[in-house]
């Protein structure tokens, strides 16, 4: 059994010393990570979904933290998006960008920019911010080595090829990580036939977290959480379910431009993931903590 002290192994990466925080510890054992009290279980690996735009917006303070849990034997998985940057790149070539009910329309031209743009530019971008900061990160597409195997949406006739994950390939992603390297998966998938297809990120995150038996992902943002104003001032809400936050869409406590940050970390929620973490990445250990179990952002449960 390996244990890992985190106010003594993180406290150079926090911002906060933890002053009158003895014996916090995350313990590793037969494959689990427990805290000590204040604490919850956790996976030694863990998955964490962010957008494409915000991973490149994070301080080099975030990806320092990345290299140190890996450093402390922690597995992050990486799984992001590119949204922005792949509306950008089809503006420049003069393609058509439309959304169907949230999804963007994806033909065999638009699908070519998406993998250029989702395995190619913002991946390696990611790796190499990485690898900067101290870290060792192997950039994956998903359809390499048949990572994310994928069939047609439902409504694939309005939306194009835009898929939904019918399996993944976990030996992969567990084989690169005892190369020692932190896998960053850009979600493209693949059918049986070779075709390939354009992957909601939050739902590719929530299946590969499922199939690695992870039952928390950490979802980073730019926001601190899911605001709800008390007595006139705006709170974070430590914890909601899925359906208090369609409550508070409906109510309009929820509005704007946060609406998709919380769907989208509501769509993680699927198969063993039972609780989806919303975090705002800019925080110093921000992750270390979430792993320590101190209360910080929003978590998400699952309807019961």
């Amino acid at each position: 059994m390996q244990e890992f002290d985190v106010a003594e192994r993180f406290s150079e990466r926090f911002s906060e010393r933890r002053e009158g925080r003895t014996g916090v510890r995350i313990v590793l054992e037969g494959g689990q990570l427990s805290a000590g009290a204040p604490g919850i279980a956790v996976k030694r690996t863990f998955v964490m979904k962010c957008g494409g735009s915000t991973l490149e917006e994070l301080p080099d303070s975030f990806y320092k933290d990345l290299a140190g849990l890996q450093e402390d034997g922690i597995q992050p998985v990486i799984v992001h998006g590119g949204g922005p940057a792949i509306s950008e790149n089809l503006g420049k070539l003069g393609i058509e960008s439309r959304f169907v009910n949230g999804l963007r329309y994806t033909s065999e031209e638009v699908l070519d920019v998406v993998e250029m743009v989702l395995a190619g530019s913002i991946n390696k971008k990611i790796v190499r911010r990485i690898g900067q900061a101290g870290g060792k990160a192997v950039g994956l597409s998903g359809v390499d080595g048949g990572l994310i195997q994928a069939k047609p949406v439902v409504n694939a006739a309005e939306v194009g090829r835009v898929g939904d994950v019918t399996g993944v390939n976990a030996e992969l992603i567990e084989g690169v990580q005892k190369l020692g390297y932190i896998p960053v998966i850009a979600p493209v998938g693949m059918d049986r036939e070779g075709q390939r297809y354009n992957i909601n990120a939050d739902t590719a995150a929530g299946a590969v977290a499922s199939v690695l038996g992870v039952q928390r992902m950490i979802v980073v943002t730019d926001v601190p959480g899911i605001m709800k104003t008390v007595n006139g001032e705006k709170r974070v809400l430590p914890t909601v379910t899925v359906q208090q936050i369609e409550d508070m869409i409906l109510t309009g406590e929820i509005y704007g431009g946060m609406i998709p940050k919380v769907r989208a970390a509501v769509a993680c929620i699927s198969g063993k993931v039972n609780e989806v973490v919303i975090v705002d990445g800019s925080v110093p250990g921000v992750l270390g903590k979430v792993l320590a179990g101190e209360a910080i952002g929003t978590k998400i449960l699952r309807m019961q």
